[in-house]
């Protein structure tokens, strides 16, 4: 019974100085990890230098306070051939921490944007960078000067014609009215849409920098709406599929609603009625503000 009595202790001896010996251990290895994290962390740090960077609509405006989206690249390719990223921030003035070493700035705002090589030469830079940029704010109005519900309408706005090309360069399409839209100075081409079909107008505006262009494009176009009847005034027939055709014979639209309604632009125009293996047709004038219910009279 001593014996088995001895055993026991000897046992619990050596499961003690066990769990301690494995305490110890893994108090050191986590030690020597966080010893040797701080050492890289300050090394990092002794080996970068801050780069503050502001920019500008104008040389004579202040500082842009938000929205500028900063990019900075390496100057050095990588195994693609590329510039790779080495940091990125949106924000207003901002500054980053860097080795010593070449890079290329790229900064956007909206769609005015600049690019700069800037050094870092074991020292602390600051550095300014003037857009030369502006904003336009489009809206548009029937030729009659009524005012369009803003849903209706969406502009896409284009820069400069595209080399050996007599396209221009797309650069902002589905802009809602009375968006502003921020770009470089110079001339670009407004396109505004009137509804989803054919009503459209143009324009080409000029954006001054620290301005804010404002433009109200006019449309000569109306809305309208069909309905197949069985009698004039009277509520539409279901079941009904429309054909718009334009008076060169394309097909504006194709619908199976019994009260489509739409945007087009002035002109002469077909609108064809299916219901119950029958056509019903009838030619109509589009005239510009005039907006108009067309109905066609089943049976005639």
């Amino acid at each position: 019974m001593i014996q088995r009595h001895a055993q026991i202790k000897k046992y619990s001896f050596l499961k003690t100085a066990s769990l301690a010996l494995l305490g110890l251990l893994t108090f050191l290895y986590f030690f020597s990890i966080t010893a040797n994290t701080s050492a890289y962390a300050q090394d990092t740090e002794l080996d970068q230098f801050e780069l503050i960077l502001e920019a500008k609509l104008t040389s004579k405006d202040k500082p842009i306070e938000q929205d500028l989206v900063w990019r900075v690249f390496s100057e050095t390719p990588d195994e693609n051939e590329r510039l790779p990223m080495v940091a990125t921030r949106t924000s207003g003035t901002t500054s980053f921490l860097l080795p010593a070493g070449a890079y290329f700035v790229h900064v956007a705002y909206g769609h005015a944007s600049a690019t700069k090589r800037i050094e870092l030469n074991n020292d602390s830079k600051q550095e300014t960078f003037v857009l030369n940029a502006g904003g336009i704010k489009l809206n548009a109005i029937s030729s009659n000067s009524a005012p369009i519900h803003p849903k209706l309408l969406r502009f896409s706005i284009y820069g400069q014609k595209l080399k050996d090309s007599d396209q221009r360069e797309l650069l902002s399409p589905d802009v809602p009215a009375n968006a502003i839209v921020r770009l470089n100075a110079g001339t670009y081409h407004i396109i505004s849409h009137y509804g989803d079909i054919n009503a459209t107008a143009r324009a080409n505006l000029r954006v001054e920098a620290g301005k804010l262009t404002q433009a109200t494009l006019q449309h000569r176009a109306a809305h309208v709406t069909f309905k197949l009847v069985s009698k004039a005034g009277a509520e539409a027939i279901a079941d009904t599929a429309w054909s718009i055709i334009s008076e060169s014979g394309d097909n504006m639209l194709e619908s199976t609603s019994a009260f489509p309604s739409m945007v087009l632009s002035e002109g002469s125009y077909e609108a064809i009625a299916r219901n119950s293996g029958k056509n019903y047709k009838k030619i109509f004038e589009i005239k510009a503000g005039v907006d108009r219910e067309i109905e066609l009279i089943a049976g005639e």
